[in-house]
């Protein structure tokens, strides 16, 4: 597997990402902006494993997030690959789950520019089904190919695990019990998870953009997840 770790600022040359990128905050926006969900999950490493599942977010003063927020997870061993789930409430069951090409720890080495941008292109031109229901995706992370994954027709029983563990919490980041109780950290590791909420942009029926909405009102989105299809 091809090193991941690269420049956001890498070109992204495919027209549709293009029309969806928002400009990229400042040199020193970015450095003001000491929290984040992002910032945590990098700090995955420094958890301890007696850390269930940790909260990040007291009660907000004032809604933060639109009803129509979608919501995102990231999630998986540390020593294993990483997925990532799309749900329009916590509540249901996610239209969109995939599993990366790409292992855990890449990712968190890749947050340490402080901005994520990964994109999904499928190659299908048939254009019969919606954006989000075609199967197999090339994966982009800040620039770089890194492989291709197919989404789940499917949870997976740990995939499940993680949903029904989640269904109550919004926003946060931790690490959570293994599937089997007996088990706070596998021969992979532990189970970490982030989760957020992001506004969604549709440029047209062949590309959109999730944004990241920063819990404390750092400027500009840390993380950026584009789906986009061939035309």
């Amino acid at each position: 597997m091809p090193t991941v770790h690269s420049s956001p600022y890498l070109q992204m040359d495919n027209p549709a990402i293009m029309s969806l990128l928002r400009p990229t905050p400042g040199e020193k926006h970015r450095k003001s902006s000491s929290g984040g969900l992002l910032r945590m999950f990098k700090l995955f490493p420094m958890l301890t494993s007696g850390c269930k599942m940790v909260a990040l977010l007291g009660r907000p003063k004032k809604p933060l997030l639109k009803d129509s927020a979608t919501t995102g997870t990231i999630f998986g061993y540390r020593k294993g690959r990483v997925c990532l789930a799309i749900q329009d409430d916590p509540h249901c069951v996610p239209m969109f789950v995939i599993e990366l090409p790409m292992l855990t720890s890449l990712l968190q080495k890749e947050m340490a520019s402080d901005i994520v941008r990964i994109a999904l292109e499928s190659e299908t031109k048939t254009h019969k089904k919606k954006l989000l229901e075609e199967f197999v995706w090339a994966v982009y992370c800040n620039g770089r190919k890194v492989g291709y994954s197919i989404r789940r027709k499917q949870l997976s029983d740990d995939e499940l695990h993680v949903m029904q563990l989640l269904r109550g919490v919004s926003m946060g980041a931790g690490v959570l019990p293994s599937p089997n109780d007996k088990e706070t950290v596998t021969s992979d590791g532990e189970l970490t998870y982030m989760r957020a909420r992001f506004e969604k942009v549709v440029g047209s029926k062949d590309s959109e953009a999730l944004y990241m909405i920063n819990p404390d009102g750092a400027p500009g989105p840390e993380l950026s997840i584009f789906f986009v299809r061939a035309r």
